[in-house]
């Protein structure tokens, strides 16, 4: 089994919103819209609910079960001079130096983790949905981290929060060509969001009014950086102990449903449109693609041990999207609050980083005991579209992961994670 040295790793980004404060928040940037009592009567069934006030947004953030969600921002010094938006230009300049040195300061950890020094990575992916500057931020990240000119790079857009599986499964497909080549593969994969750049710009958005979506992405989303390390089996030192091995990926789109969800700038910045559609769509979507990769693992390859077939045999990392999208999606696949605890405690306890989430929880995950050989990891975005990751824990008393047959795929590849977000996570270390 991996085994903890007694460093701790990671932290939050320096400040947060807790849920008990959003309401003061609003009160002191739109005093003239919070009269209401915060004890306003605003039930949320299985899906969400309509909102179109300031007053309904409140309603809904005490619904939301998130305790918290990190922010680059110290809301506790704004008022009612800082709730016009920011212009496109200061949002730019904040992720390329906060965005930058947040996601840097994972990928670092992640390096470390899978004692991996610089000079001997040769790709990075990145993604991000809360940026669109070229060059991308990931020549930033590159320079931070001192790799060499010639790392092969790729940035990763319009896939929103489904993009922290788009960004592993495009790393994974990098890896099986490398090893069809015969080369050693050594991928950063890191995912940034700083969703609150456009706060201010939802929220003048809920203002205006006028429409029948949904604006309650003010209540939900959080900022965040998490990388990962992916290595072929030519690249994996003897000392280097993974965490996952990777077994099969796939994204899908869910037919019919474009207008389900976006994120496109608005006159004040990029504004999050997401339908009462969504938690359904996204629910629908996967028993499809968790069908297309059970088939493909049990019957391609005969010298492994084929993966499961039943849900409940897996444990989850399930993009918190929302609380109805992780209940839904635990009782539609007959699982226990149990199979999806780590995508439940980053929920609550951060809310939603969009492409970010999904690597954070299968961070989180490894804190959690030694739960089930098999892992899934499933994430949604605009598109609608579904991303799925199958892989098998890592330990070392298990021939399944630690004796990887030369003759498999090339799709047996190992992850090291890094979360930005994981506050008592430690680092790793060989033999240790």
């Amino acid at each position: 089994m991996t085994r903890s040295g007694n460093n701790d790793g990671h932290q939050y980004p320096e400040h947060a919103i807790r849920q008990e404060d959003f309401e003061g928040l609003l009160q002191r940037l739109y005093p003239e819209h919070v009269s209401l009592p915060a004890s306003v009567q605003f039930e949320i069934p299985g899906t969400f609910s309509h909102v179109h006030s300031v007053q309904e947004l409140i309603g809904f953030n005490t619904k939301t079960q998130i305790s918290s969600r990190p922010t680059i921002f110290d809301y506790t010094k704004w008022t009612k001079k800082d709730a016009t938006p920011p212009t496109l230009s200061s949002t730019s300049h904040d992720f390329r130096t906060v965005g930058v040195t947040l996601a840097a300061s994972a990928c670092k950890k992640a390096m470390q983790e899978a004692r991996t020094m610089p000079q001997e990575i040769t790709h990075i992916v990145a993604v991000t949905c809360t940026n669109s500057d070229n060059p991308g931020y990931d020549l930033f990240v590159c320079e931070k981290l001192g790799l060499g000119p010639d790392v092969q790079r790729v940035l990763v857009q319009g896939v929103g929060c489904a993009g922290g599986l788009s960004a592993l499964r495009a790393a994974a497909d990098i890896a099986a060509a490398a090893s069809l080549k015969r080369r050693k593969a050594r991928v950063v994969v890191v995912a940034c969001e700083l969703c609150s750049l456009f706060f201010r710009a939802e929220m003048q958005n809920i203002l205006q009014g006028g429409d029948e979506t949904l604006r309650i992405a003010p209540t939900l989303f959080s900022d965040g950086a998490a990388a990962l390390v992916v290595c072929n089996e030519l690249a994996l030192a003897p000392c280097q102990i993974p965490v996952y091995q990777l077994r099969e990926w796939a994204s899908m789109v869910a037919p019919g449903t474009s207008s389900f969800m976006s994120y496109n700038f608005g006159k004040n910045g990029l504004i999050a449109t997401i339908t009462k559609d969504v938690p359904k769509a996204s629910i629908n979507a996967i028993p499809p693609i968790f069908q297309q990769l059970c088939n493909t693992s049990n019957v391609a390859i005969s010298n492994r041990v084929p993966l499961p077939r039943v849900p409940a045999e897996f444990d989850w990392a399930i993009h918190p999207g929302g609380a109805a999208i992780l209940h839904g999606a635990k009782d539609s696949l007959g699982l226990t609050d149990d199979h999806i605890r780590a995508s439940l405690d980053v929920y609550k306890r951060y809310g939603n980083s969009s492409s970010a989430s999904v690597l954070i929880v299968l961070d989180n995950m490894r804190h959690f005991g030694p739960g089930r050989d098999d892992v899934v990891a499933v994430s949604f975005g605009p598109g609608l579209t579904v991303e799925m990751c199958m892989m098998t824990r890592c330990r070392t008393s298990d021939p399944r992961s630690m004796s990887v047959h030369r003759r498999q795929r090339a799709s047996s590849f190992w992850a090291a994670l890094h979360s930005r977000f994981s506050r008592n996570s430690a680092t790793r270390h060989c033999g240790s």
